[in-house]
């Protein structure tokens, strides 16, 4: 494959879209907009002002373009930043007939989509992703949404894109701890339903995390194509698509008891060397797959611990968590490499035990 190729991955659903990836697709966006569309809200963190900016005059011949300049990472998921959004299409007098395009790493996309939800019950959403986690995961799926004080994401909605533009070049300028940090996410794509993924990355974990290499571009279009199966066959997330969340529960605990300060890949990683444990205690998960996990993370320069007197603040997190059912906590876990499956109710004995097992 050339670096001129694109890859179409379509996403289907009762709103289906596509999922372009390859080299230079930002020229491109007029032709995802269409001509329908008559104003456009660009929002972006303030590391991509001057990218901000570029994107804007390659659209203005075709629309009014405005920039809604949001703070960098979970710090932009809050109301009151949407709010800011809101006052700028407010203002500029945006229709249904109008979009907002993310252009960012996932906490942007997961605040513009939530913008692009809400205003006017929704307008058109075009996510230009930024980072590997933004591209392998937060722009894909309909999943939107800002956090609160009592958690992650806790305030959201199920809203599909118009399309998702993945241009692979984003990723070159990327400092190579927020690649390496992104691929948390794809890692996990691996253990619940591609293990090509764990091999490419076990092979040669430089050449799979370089953004000009083919493994790169391979294992990010596995994530993608594995997201786009599953949230096209349960997109608001009442069976398959919890398969996704493998690693997140702990995970996004662990972001809430850091103030958000922790990488979500890194937070992840620990989330998932503990739903494997738990998988391996309950008695589903062999050793070599648990001990494969740590290997991989690692590999990554990802972390495999965390504190454990923090356990009981994360327990209390996880019970809030939009993934319980009632009273009852779900969790992830692997009956064998590429075999998730839900873990109901355990016994909080089981979910301690497993914790020591990642404490530091």
């Amino acid at each position: 494959m050339s670096s001129n190729d694109i890859t179409e991955i379509e996403v289907l659903g009762l709103d289906p879209y596509t999922v372009r990836v390859g080299y230079g697709l930002r020229n491109d966006l007029a032709d995802q907009l269409g001509a329908d569309v008559a104003k456009v809200l660009i929002v972006h963190p303030p590391t991509l002002a001057a990218a901000a900016g570029e994107l804007r005059a390659t659209l203005q011949d075709h629309y009014q373009v405005l920039l809604a300049e949001v703070p960098d990472g979970e710090p932009a998921k809050r109301i009151e930043v949407a709010t800011f959004c809101w006052q700028i299409l407010g203002q500029a007098d945006f229709t249904r007939s109008d979009a907002v395009i993310g252009f960012g790493g996932g906490a942007v996309t997961d605040l513009a989509g939530f913008v692009a939800a809400t205003w006017l019950r929704g307008v058109k959403l075009i996510q230009v992703p930024t980072t590997v986690l933004g591209m392998v995961d937060a722009s894909v799926g309909g999943k939107t949404g800002v956090n609160t004080a009592e958690g992650k994401n806790l305030v959201g909605a199920f809203y599909a894109p118009s399309a998702v533009v993945a241009d692979l070049d984003t990723i070159s300028s990327l400092p190579r701890n927020d690649v390496l940090a992104g691929f948390a996410e794809i890692v996990k794509c691996g253990f619940i339903a591609e293990p090509e993924i764990l091999d490419i990355v076990e092979a040669d974990v430089d050449r799979a995390t370089d953004a000009s290499s083919a493994e790169f571009r391979r294992v990010v279009e596995l994530s993608i194509a594995l997201k786009a199966r599953v949230v096209g066959q349960d997109f608001k997330e009442s069976g398959l698509r919890e398969i996704l969340n493998y690693g997140h529960t702990l995970g996004h605990a662990i972001e809430h008891a850091e103030r958000y300060q922790w990488r979500h890949g890194a937070a992840v990683s620990v989330g998932m060397v503990f739903a494997a444990e738990l998988s391996r205690l309950a008695g589903r998960l062999p050793d070599a797959v648990v001990e494969r996990h740590r290997n991989i993370l690692e590999s990554l320069t990802l972390p495999t611990t965390y504190p454990v007197g923090r356990w009981q603040t994360l327990l209390a997190t996880m019970r809030r968590d939009k993934k319980a059912r009632g009273a009852l906590m779900r969790f992830i876990v692997l009956d064998d490499l590429a075999r998730p499956t839900v873990l109901r109710g355990p016994d909080e004995s089981l979910l301690f035990a497993a914790y020591q097992e990642i404490g530091a």
